[in-house]
């Protein structure tokens, strides 16, 4: 919410072009929906299983870790301040939320209820996003300024797309070669988990809780 400006008291639409964003609003929406199916689960009498829709956690978690990887992997060795590093703001979006997804399929999924296409389904918010940020940039929207005395004065450079390793301003086609890594590695990604899903995690038994109906009189 900080990064919308919500806490300071303004609002930032222009946060929300930025995958950290999207992503950790895409797991909000994911666990909003299991809280509401758990919480009908209950209320049901259904109490043995708790690892709803496993096959779109799996995506969610994938989709969270590429926030995780790519902001330590590429965006934090160019120079970002220990102080934002060490933030709470970013310690939340970019590390906990992302390892919490994948904790939360790890531990509470049903395992082997994977599909094989589901490793393909991982790929499509990231490269939704890069789509049409890219052709945002490509139409003029700038995402912000560098050089100069501040936004859009004498001397400032716009700057028309999200992350350095898909500014087709700098990078020219060779944008499209980071983008092509990204999506090889999630797909590689994807064909791992999957194969720990069905070859190495194991069926957990259900459990059949007595409901207040079944109860004996």
């Amino acid at each position: 919410m900080n990064h919308v400006g919500i806490f300071k008291g303004v609002f930032l639409p222009g946060a929300f072009m930025y995958y950290t964003i999207q992503s950790n609003l895409l797991a909000v929406i994911f666990f909003g929906v299991l809280v509401v199916r758990s919480v009908k689960g209950l209320r049901e009498g259904s109490r043995g299983n708790v690892g709803w829709y496993p096959r779109l956690g799996m995506v969610v978690a994938i989709d969270l870790l590429l926030t995780l990887l790519v902001f330590w992997v590429l965006l934090m060795p160019r120079g970002l301040s220990i102080s934002y590093l060490l933030s709470f703001d970013n310690i939340a979006v970019h590390t906990v939320t992302p390892l919490l997804c994948v904790l939360d399929y790890v531990l509470f999924s049903q395992p082997r209820s994977l599909k094989y296409r589901d490793v393909y389904y991982t790929s499509i918010f990231p490269v939704l996003y890069v789509i049409v940020t890219s052709i945002a940039g490509l139409l003029g929207y700038v995402y912000r300024y560098t050089g100069g005395a501040g936004s859009n004065t004498e001397g400032s450079v716009p700057v028309r797309f999200p992350y350095f390793f898909i500014d087709f301003d700098v990078l020219g086609i060779m944008a499209l070669a980071y983008i092509g890594v990204i999506v090889v590695f999630f797909v590689i990604l994807g064909h791992v988990i999957y194969y720990i899903d069905q070859k190495v995690r194991k069926p957990r038994a259900e459990k059949s809780v007595p409901t207040r109906k079944s109860l004996p009189t």
